[in-house]
């Protein structure tokens, strides 16, 4: 058994709700919670910085308040994702915000810093921090990362490229700590082929867009219900990291899935105003095929923008057959869960 810290432990589905970027809101991780399993959403979605202040009050409001009328059953706890990274504009005044609030889960992304770390443990929270490899894990937890999210190939957004059983073997042979599994994981019998690799958590996000509390388009929703795993590109076009994105939306852009350039990763922003890209849509050359589209960055006004209008998704989306309540979809991966534990014990 892992070691776990005592806000992790005794969870009755071992899932946290990934932080979607864009999608996640306060009424997304409520439900979640409510529901009992950890929910979580990213800081930048709270926009301008005051509104991260008033969706913090509202999350911790409500739940206190569910807790009071349901003792034997309260909510599970929630968590906020922070970006940690040299163009994170955001990180100081949200970090303050998230020690205000003391938020009892951080999900630290893009970057380890002591600092963050040390601000969390002060009041008593506990950091899990983003790795795509071996090597990055072992800098979180030299800084002060409580756990780690091991983020496996076939995530959706930003993704690694490794198979989840010898990441997690690996990250086993030296870590005891909390760890939970990303990558195509949207079933009952997902969660406990986590556990059975070795990890205490399934992190589960692109499932959660096709429910009735994510905000996001719903074409978007009924996207994750109409595609599955042949329909995702991996690429860092969009923001200068390697990610998951449904193909379907980058062919609604005008960009041609099979034929995409590549990006800088030291131009990754995640400023509000720098978050768009302006493509210039040429046509195919002659003989080329209609979908020989080629594509440059330019100062054209045709603007495409990633989460908005290139949609992030992982491969798990086939098993998403209905768009729904966050409190149905998640008792529905309970009784698969419990099923599933059945049939193998």
């Amino acid at each position: 058994m892992s070691n776990l810290p005592e806000i992790l432990q005794n969870r009755p589905l071992p899932v946290i709700g990934a932080p979607l970027f864009i999608i996640s809101n306060p009424g997304l991780v409520i439900e979640q919670c409510k529901a009992g399993v950890i929910g979580t959403m990213p800081s930048l979605n709270a926009r301008p910085v005051s509104m991260l202040d008033e969706w913090l009050h509202e999350i911790t409001e409500t739940l206190a308040a569910f807790d009071k009328a349901n003792p034997d059953k309260p909510s599970a706890p929630f968590g906020i994702n922070l970006i940690v990274h040299k163009t994170s504009e955001r990180l100081e005044e949200d970090l303050a915000l998230v020690v205000k609030h003391k938020v009892p889960v951080i999900v630290t992304s893009l970057g380890a810093m002591p600092e963050v770390n040390d601000a969390i443990h002060s009041y008593g929270g506990i950091t899990l921090h983003d790795v795509i490899n071996n090597r990055h894990a072992r800098k979180a937890i030299e800084k002060g990362a409580d756990g780690l999210i091991a983020v496996a190939a076939g995530a959706g957004g930003h993704a690694g490229t490794k198979n989840p059983i010898p990441f997690i073997q690996e990250l086993r042979e030296w870590f005891d700590g909390p760890l939970a599994l990303s990558g195509s994981i949207s079933t009952g019998d997902g969660i406990l082929a986590a556990q059975a690799m070795g990890a205490d958590f399934a992190y589960i996000g692109s499932a959660f867009i096709a429910t009735q509390e994510a905000r996001c388009d719903d074409r978007y929703k009924q996207a994750i219900v109409d595609y599955c795993s042949d329909d995702i590109t991996y690429t860092n076009l969009f923001t200068g990291v390697h990610g998951n994105y449904l193909t379907p939306s980058i062919r609604g852009a005008g960009l041609d899935p099979d034929n995409l350039p590549t990006s800088d990763p030291s131009r990754m922003v995640w400023s509000e105003e720098r978050q768009s890209k302006k493509w210039a849509r040429h046509a195919p050359a002659e003989g080329a095929g209609d979908q020989a589209v080629k594509v440059e960055e330019t100062a054209d006004p045709v603007t495409i923008k990633a989460w908005r209008d290139i949609w992030g998704c992982g491969q798990g989306i086939g098993s998403i057959k209905e768009i729904q309540t966050t409190a149905n979809y998640v008792a529905q991966l309970q009784r698969q869960y419990d099923a599933a534990r059945a049939r193998i014990c």
